[in-house]
């Protein structure tokens, strides 16, 4: 199918994967599934669900691990759900976007060989395309392409940016995600420069006798998102909501990402 979810349903679509603990990438499959029979029934073969499995509106749920009810309970309510976003056109396609060469013929898209995103749009002239299916994000700005790794991140969302390199945002289950901080695979040098502002700006005739101040490390947007988490999973922990043990986990997870 040469089309694409449009991002409202990507977002409508990662909220229904995390609220049911299961990769966007599989509800991404079974709603593909779903969307050929206008969600009446589905055919999948999808290895984090137990791998073949058969749906039916009306209550005919098959999955390849016959005994386990959790996982044909979870595959039930995510058919259900999806099926009723698709019949109210909370999930619908558009056309893949095409580049177009010089000489008027239409080539790949702007992303490259990527492949089929599960989400792509624009935000203040900006392009994005988000592959979560092999955890990619690729922006085109000023006509250049990045890609990057987004590692363990499930993007969820886009937004404005309010200054700062880029002028996109994206978010995840972690939060808002800092771009600087995500390994870029492809067109690095295209990252935007940060630029510095000087505080206190001398006088013509002092510049002379200025000297360069030494670098002192600034905690990142980035790290304070990260402390801030641990200070709320602190109090969850003094609530007795997280156990000691599932507070020193989650909390050496949050700092091996600074």
């Amino acid at each position: 199918m040469n089309a694409i979810f449009t991002d409202a349903s990507f977002q409508n679509m990662v909220a229904i994967a995390n609220r049911y603990g299961v990769s966007t990438n599989a509800v991404s499959e079974l709603t593909h599934a779903l969307i050929r029979t206008n969600g009446t029934m589905a055919q999948f073969y999808i290895p984090e669900l137990g791998g073949g499995g058969q749906w039916m509106q009306g209550g005919m749920t098959m999955v390849g691990d016959m005994f386990n009810s959790q996982l044909k309970n979870t595959v039930n309510g995510l058919c259900i759900e999806l099926s009723n976003l698709i019949n109210q056109g909370a999930i619908q396609y558009v056309p893949l976007p095409k580049t177009t060469n010089q000489n008027g013929s239409q080539s790949g898209n702007w992303w490259g060989d990527l492949g089929v995103p599960n989400s792509t749009g624009s935000q203040n002239n900006t392009n994005y395309a988000v592959f979560s299916n092999i955890g990619r994000l690729a922006i085109q700005e000023n006509g250049k392409v990045t890609v990057f790794d987004t590692l363990d991140n499930q993007i969820g969302g886009v937004g404005q940016q309010q200054g700062g390199g880029y002028s996109v945002t994206f978010t995840s289950q972690y939060g808002t995600v800092n771009l600087n901080s995500l390994p870029i695979v492809s067109g690095g040098e295209n990252r935007p420069q940060e630029q510095i502002v000087p505080q206190n700006n001398p006088m013509p005739h002092e510049v002379a006798a200025v000297q360069m101040p030494e670098v002192t490390p600034v905690t990142t947007a980035f790290e304070e998102d990260i402390f801030m988490k641990i200070e709320k999973l602190a109090a969850l922990k003094d609530k007795n909501i997280l156990s000691v043990e599932e507070f020193e986990n989650k909390k050496a997870e949050l700092l091996s990402r600074l």
